[in-house]
């Protein structure tokens, strides 16, 4: 069961958090334009006449396009059509790829093999699709030398250069200097 969201207004209440369509009784409206289930035009009428047509078919009516004048109504199988639109959305979900921002922090003076497992667990990080944000943290004086942090940033490019794209160059934000790489499009 979803959570729904409810505005009330004088007009009543009406859900918000995700807007379906009107179907059959709930059309409210003096003249709709009628699109029949195999798409042809049914032409402008009461919702009354295109609910005795929907019934004659064993369909319902649904309201697929509700700004437009006048609102233009289709006679479908309404659970089928719900069906078809979840089985599409569920397809779509499983087709995105969520790509993670992953961190790994620097020191100016960091020692070689310290160096080195950080640089795998970036590569690691890319090679799992996941974008690194490169970061040198510095404290105290070392601030005054963001040369040292410049060049640490770049020899992370230069040894990344095979399985990574640097996204934005290496930046200074308050006492830390940034850089994002991105994961090598595969061929």
């Amino acid at each position: 069961m979803s959570a729904r969201i409810y505005f009330f207004s004088r007009l009543g209440v009406k859900n918000i958090a995700k807007e379906e369509p009107r179907i059959n009784e709930q059309i409210r409206i003096r003249e709709i334009r009628v699109v029949g289930d195999e798409g042809e035009q049914l032409g402008v009428m009461s919702p009354r006449e295109a609910m005795e047509i929907a019934n004659e078919r064993h369909l319902d009516l649904v309201e697929i396009a509700p700004t437009a004048k006048p609102p233009v109504c289709r006679i479908m199988d309404y659970g089928k059509y719900r069906y078809e639109q979840q089985k599409r959305e569920k397809e779509a979900k499983k087709k995105q790829k969520v790509i993670d921002v992953k961190e790994v922090k620097f020191r100016p003076g960091i020692e070689d093999h310290d160096f080195e497992v950080k640089l795998k667990n970036a590569i690691r990080f890319l090679n799992d699709g996941d974008k690194v944000k490169c970061t040198i943290m510095f404290r105290g004086r070392e601030l005054t030398h963001p040369e040292l942090g410049e060049a640490l940033l770049d020899r992370v490019a230069e040894k990344l250069k095979d399985v990574a794209v640097v996204a934005r160059k290496s930046k200074l934000e308050g006492r830390n200097m940034i850089m994002i790489v991105d994961p090598k499009p595969k061929k």
